[in-house]
């Protein structure tokens, strides 16, 4: 064989050995970026529009991560933010969407505090996804919920899942906080007043279904046979009358008892 072809196959042989190895490598770095960040690699890849440009802002944000100084909560932080957010769930009863918006600054000053930069939404959520991707994923979906209540379509049920969807990145906030005790409070639930009470709260929205510039206020009660009675009251002394259909309402509660929200059907005076 000529030497001049047999170095022109060798080289060729080495090309493709190169080339073998260069893909090698650029799958095992695609295959552990894509067990790392999850859905979010395919969210990143969406918005780059190319897989280079993808892993490049992956692997930039790890190395962005890398430098931040995350530590645990203390005791103190612990004990406060613990005693806030407990404040948050009550307060879902009389106003889910106030709870909601509290919910999502709370977790921002959260994050702040553990050591995450002060920056917007994105830049958080992005921050988060470099070592905790399904908490990452929560934070998001919560937020897109908060982030719609100014159009006017969200409704409780969509509020009550933003708040579970918080409720996750709270609990890993908390998780690994310097203190013996934890905050063992049960998944995201919206407090129920007890069946024999009577309980007023404003309506969502700043109802006003008499239209006498008034808010409504919604007054529930047990009528002792499985069903709740309830009326709207508000300053000028007139009442609307409603009555319970089991299923989703404003409040999500279920003072009849019998394992169903219930869903008042409201008729203005």
């Amino acid at each position: 064989m000529d030497q001049n072809v047999l170095i022109g196959v060798i080289v060729v042989i080495a090309l493709l050995v190169a080339v073998g190895i260069w893909m090698s490598m650029r799958r095992r770095a695609t295959d552990r970026l894509r067990d790392k960040f999850g859905d979010e690699y395919d969210r990143t890849l969406s918005d780059a529009g190319d897989r280079t440009a993808a892993e490049k802002a992956l692997i930039e944000r790890e190395k962005r991560v890398e430098a931040l100084e995350i530590r645990s909560l203390t005791a103190e932080e612990h004990g406060r933010f613990a005693s806030e957010w407990r404040e948050v769930k009550s307060v879902f009863v009389d106003s889910p969407i106030e709870a909601v918006l509290h919910a999502d600054r709370m977790l921002a000053t959260m994050m702040k505090t553990v050591g995450y930069p002060m920056a917007d939404f994105d830049r958080r959520f992005e921050d988060l996804t470099v070592n905790h991707a399904d908490v990452a994923r929560h934070y998001r979906a919560g937020h897109d919920i908060a982030a719609r209540h100014g159009s006017g379509n969200v409704s409780t049920e969509d509020m009550r899942q933003a708040m579970k969807h918080y409720e996750a990145l709270y609990d890993h906030l908390g998780s690994s906080a310097d203190t013996a005790t934890s905050d063992t409070s049960s998944p995201f639930t919206i407090p129920a007043a007890p069946a024999t009470t009577t309980r007023s709260a404003e309506t969502p929205a700043g109802t006003d279904l008499d239209r006498d510039g008034h808010t409504d206020t919604l007054m529930p009660r047990d009528d002792g046979a499985g069903r709740v009675e309830t009326s709207l009251q508000d300053r000028d002394r007139h009442s609307t009358v409603g009555t319970d259909d089991d299923g989703i309402d404003v409040l999500r509660q279920d003072k009849d008892g019998d394992g169903n929200a219930d869903r008042f059907r409201l008729k203005a005076d």
